[in-house]
């Protein structure tokens, strides 16, 4: 991948590997990574749901018949996963473009089906994967360090849209109140963070802090939805990796199913060569 030849010692020419054609591949395994284990994290609840939908039809005159299909979701997902695998083990260029394309067919088809299309899992996942689609389709044409460069900056650019997303959903008086987060999560969700509260501090209290978490929340995913994309490759994924991985931590581990995707995509900022990590990079290329 990448590269040319050159003449050892002897007069025989050997192959030469292009500089940071190992980064390439790791970028590409690292989000393809990141896609399989958000979707694998999903697993517990999908086979809940598949189980739901092979008893209780689905029915919905707006949906054709063949995406209220219990069987249609199904292999859509599974197929998923096995678009990934394959990608990864298959290291054939050709491998990677067929696999990358089924990827993208099979989640875009979970977005349109009855029984998922509203699911955030699947929608960052497809985002995620039309990025592997195109870096695939790049690995052996474009220049390493390029590559890179143009690969982190549409992976933020991406995570911009999924955080800006986030926050307009947001900018509403029962948010900004903390009135929603207050009931979703610090009544009574079971989870370290919010047992911890609740243990810690009063009623009035932890409804304060419910308030300015919410706003922290809006504020947060606001300015980084328009900033994130403007920030150098590797600020970019710090940040990125940090928000998204935060997001979960400090709130439902089901949301990793969510973020993996973003996270694994915000990290391929880290490969961009460190000549190339500067304000310079900022352009899109």
């Amino acid at each position: 991948m990448f590269g040319g030849k050159a003449t050892d010692g002897s007069g025989k020419e050997v192959e030469v590997a292009a500089p940071y054609s190992g980064r390439v591949l790791w970028a590409y395994l690292i989000v393809q990574i990141s896609v399989f284990a958000g979707l694998a994290w999903k697993y517990e609840f999908f086979l809940l749901a598949d189980q739901v939908y092979h008893r209780l039809l689905l029915s919905d005159p707006f949906f054709p018949a063949w995406l209220q299909s219990a069987d249609v979701i199904r292999w859509a997902y599974l197929g998923s996963l096995t678009a990934i695998i394959l990608g990864v083990v298959g290291m054939l260029p050709w491998i990677r473009m067929l696999c990358a394309s089924a990827q993208v067919g099979c989640l875009v088809i979970m977005l349109l089906h009855q029984g998922s299309h509203n699911d955030m899992t699947f929608a960052t996942s497809l985002w995620a994967s039309i990025w592997v689609f195109w870096f695939a389709t790049r690995m052996e044409r474009d220049e390493p360090a390029d590559l890179l460069r143009r690969g982190a900056f549409l992976g933020r650019a991406i995570a911009s849209m999924i955080l800006l997303g986030g926050a307009v959903g947001k900018w509403t008086p029962e948010y900004w109140s903390g009135e929603v987060f207050y009931d979703i999560y610090f009544r009574e969700r079971d989870f370290w963070v919010f047992n911890y509260l609740r243990e810690a501090y009063d009623a009035e209290t932890l409804r304060g802090i419910a308030t300015w978490y919410s706003r922290k929340v809006i504020v947060v995913e606001t300015l980084f939805g328009f900033g994130l994309w403007l920030l150098p490759p590797r600020w970019a994924a710090a940040a990125g990796v940090t928000i998204f991985f935060s997001i979960a931590f400090f709130s439902n581990n089901l949301l990793y199913s969510v973020l993996l995707a973003m996270i694994g995509l915000s990290a391929v900022g880290f490969f961009v060569p460190k000549t190339m990590n500067d304000s310079s990079t900022r352009a899109t290329g």
